[in-house]
């Protein structure tokens, strides 16, 4: 997957969100609402998750070396675990002690009806990230749903911003529940529930992106379509017989490492066999657009070997 339409995103939930950040923390000086300063810290961790998620693209674009000889592309999986980190420590984490503190020890809001309205104003510009992350996810997460997208895609950013930007939306849903409902019923308990379901989200968000992230960091193969699309090619290249073993693994979102083993005749000469590696590579590559570093190793499958010819003994007796 290009790695332009999720830096689009990317950047559309920073900018979003750091208006919210500063919006939400004026608000809560005004309000002294603990969900005001959830939401604040909240938007303060997405804020700071697209920065990372910036940078690990970055990175990720650094050319091979010696020590890393192939390239830098897994910098955007650590990024997304450091994000699953700052999500769950910075924003799940504080929000939930502050909602039990809430509880415990209730206060009056003040200028609740500037917190709604800003909240309100938070909505109308996290949906507009939303909707980036959305348009942008379409273009690539096909027919699947979008839970097979969240898990299946092997580049990071569009599945985080998507589960971010979606966890933010319901975060200033629970924040304006809470509000609401203290002014409503002049109960400021409510303020506290609002918050502690704000960090209860979070946390459950933080670790569904440490899972997907830690999924990526130990190794992920690509796509069953994508091992599909590669086993076919490979077993229809001229001169190959079949596909014996065939291993796939993400070197990073946009590169892939194909390593297999395929069968030739036992017949083919030296020339014949380059011509069909050479020919099973240029297959390969013009089958998919990701690029790919190809291993492939020649072999002679078992069932193409000659069987030896039965041998039998006969009994002779010795002359008299």
């Amino acid at each position: 997957m290009s790695t332009q339409g999720g830096t689009k995103a990317v950047l559309a939930a920073l900018a979003a969100n750091l208006g919210i950040a500063v919006t939400k923390f004026v608000a809560f000086l005004l309000t002294q609402s603990s969900s005001m300063l959830a939401e604040s810290i909240h938007s303060v961790a997405d804020s700071g998750n697209q920065g990372l998620l910036l940078l690990g693209q970055r990175k990720s674009a650094s050319p091979p070396d010696e020590e890393h000889p192939f390239g830098y592309g897994r910098a955007r999986y650590i990024a997304a675990f450091l994000v699953a980190i700052v999500l769950f420590s910075v924003g799940g984490l504080f929000s939930v002690y502050e909602g039990v503190e809430k509880l415990r020890h209730p206060h009056e809001l003040e200028s609740g009806l500037i917190a709604v309205v800003i909240l309100v104003i938070a909505v109308g510009l996290e949906s507009y990230s939303l909707s980036t992350a959305v348009r942008e996810s379409s273009k690539t997460r096909g027919d699947r749903s979008w839970w097979q997208f969240i898990r299946e895609a092997r580049a990071p950013e569009l599945p985080i911003v998507l589960l971010e930007d979606l966890a933010a939306e319901l975060g200033l849903i629970f924040a304006l529940l809470g509000v609401g409902l203290t002014l409503l019923l002049d109960d400021p308990i409510w303020d506290g529930a609002g918050t502690l379901a704000i960090g209860i989200l979070l946390l459950v968000v933080a670790v569904l992106v440490a899972t997907e992230a830690y999924g990526m960091l130990v190794g992920e193969a690509a796509t069953p379509q994508a091992v599909a699309t590669i086993r076919g090619t490979l077993a229809a290249a001229p001169g190959v017989t079949k596909v014996i073993h065939l291993r796939t693994l993400h070197l990073g979102p946009d590169e892939l490492l194909v390593a297999a083993k395929i069968g030739i005749a036992p017949t083919a000469t030296m020339r014949e066999v380059a011509a069909t590696i050479d020919g099973a590579e240029e297959a390969l590559r013009a089958s998919l657009t990701v690029p790919m570093r190809i291993f492939l190793e020649p072999d002679i499958p078992r069932d193409a070997l000659p069987r030896p010819a039965a041998s039998g003994t006969e009994a002779t007796s010795a002359p008299a």
